[in-house]
């Protein structure tokens, strides 16, 4: 019981008005001052989020209705109408876009991270992903259009998702590598432990442990994908119509998408056009937020865990 006595006496000596933070002390005044710009930056930066939401509630809002998402686009002097066909457009390439890059990225983030990762060719395939993160969209629109295009003959909305898929590549291998980096080692040693081979270690142990961040890979890569117009120009270009012919889904003709709608729209001289955009718009930035909410949220989850 002599030791705690020995530490208070110790501290008898510490004058505790020169611990106290003062303003005076240019170390605290620094700190204060960083403080200050750190949250008025932080503050400024959320203004054009806040902003555009503003903008184009106040512009778009008011188009919103029932026949606005599920109607055709109008003509030229129209009234009325809406952006049906481009909604369902978007989604339908999206959902391609995500079906074809997904697995792909999966499987070759499982090779980077626990097959080979010191090998040549998980150090290419890094180099590689990492260029295509910067990759201009309007080439990849170009590549699929020489790509998928040319070779069938018609602009298409499994054009636009190969183009879309392009540029959610990078984003899905880059995340869930680190995903899988990140599950811990006893867990991997213990499957190998009880006799499980890699295919089983892959597909029991690491994927499923790390799931929540190869998911918010996927959303943020979603988020991106929704919002491109340039690739579309090339390959899905636009359409007034549905994807139905006589009731049969055909994918296999120009395909209306929400950005290139905004993008004829907003320049058309006609007002019911133009309010269509801004409804189109705020649509689209709704889903993209909704789309980067659901991976943050995903992301959070997971450092819990």
């Amino acid at each position: 019981m002599s030791a705690p006595v020995e530490i208070t006496h110790a501290f008898e000596d510490v004058n505790l008005a020169k611990l106290e933070m003062s303003l005076r002390s240019p170390r605290t005044l620094a700190s204060a001052v960083l403080s200050a710009v750190a949250v008025t930056a932080s503050l400024v930066a959320c203004v054009p989020l806040v902003s555009v939401l503003a903008m184009l509630l106040y512009r778009g809002g008011s188009r919103i209705t029932w026949e606005a998402l599920t109607a055709l686009p109008p003509a030229a002097m129209a009234a009325g109408g809406g952006f049906g066909n481009a909604l369902v457009g978007t989604v339908t390439m999206v959902g391609i876009a995500t079906a074809i890059s997904v697995p792909a990225g999966i499987l070759a983030a499982s090779f980077l991270a626990l097959i080979g990762p010191e090998t040549r060719t998980a150090s290419a395939v890094r180099f590689a992903a990492k260029v295509l993160t910067g990759l201009p969209s309007v080439l990849a629109g170009v590549f699929a259009y020489g790509a998928v295009v040319l070779v069938t003959g018609s602009f298409s909305a499994p054009a636009g998702g190969v183009a879309l898929a392009v540029l959610m590549l990078p984003t899905v291998i880059l995340t869930a590598e680190e995903a899988i980096k990140m599950v811990p080692t006893r867990m991997k040693e213990a499957a190998i432990g009880m006799g499980a081979t890699q295919s089983q270690l892959l597909l029991r142990v690491v994927l499923p442990t790390a799931m929540p961040g190869i998911l918010t890979g996927v959303m943020l890569a979603i988020a991106r994908a929704a919002g491109e117009t340039a690739p579309l120009l090339f390959t899905a270009l636009f359409s007034s119509y549905w994807l139905l012919d006589l009731g049969r889904l055909n994918l296999m003709k120009p395909t209306a998408s929400l950005a290139v709608l905004i993008y004829n729209f907003s320049s058309a001289p006609y007002d019911n056009q133009v309010s269509l955009a801004w409804a189109a718009s705020l649509v689209l930035v709704v889903m993209v937020l909704g789309f980067n909410i659901a991976g943050q949220v995903l992301s959070r989850n997971r450092h819990r865990r």
